[in-house]
């Protein structure tokens, strides 16, 4: 299978098992590298669109963390309450 096909497949969310946020960033990542820009305006979008995607990545890794944390204390609570 050609990279191009996996990459259709990606875009069509096919044949992946588990989808998470990053999965989506990274997809995005290669598409913004991707593009070859013509004009100066063109390649000044692309650089805001890249620090955006930075700025994403970084508020996913936050929410991730906090999650864990959430999750850890929920089941803490769980624990408690089943031990009344």
């Amino acid at each position: 299978m050609s990279s191009h096909t996996e990459w259709q497949k990606f875009i069509l969310n096919e044949d992946l098992d588990e989808k998470t946020i990053f999965t989506y960033i990274q997809g995005l990542q290669e598409i913004i590298s991707n593009i070859k820009p013509r004009t100066i305006t063109e390649k000044r979008r692309i650089t805001l669109a890249e620090g955006h995607l930075r700025e994403v990545k970084r508020y996913a890794r936050k929410m991730q963390t906090s999650i864990g944390l959430l999750q850890e204390k929920l089941s803490i609570l769980e624990e408690s309450r089943g031990d009344d």
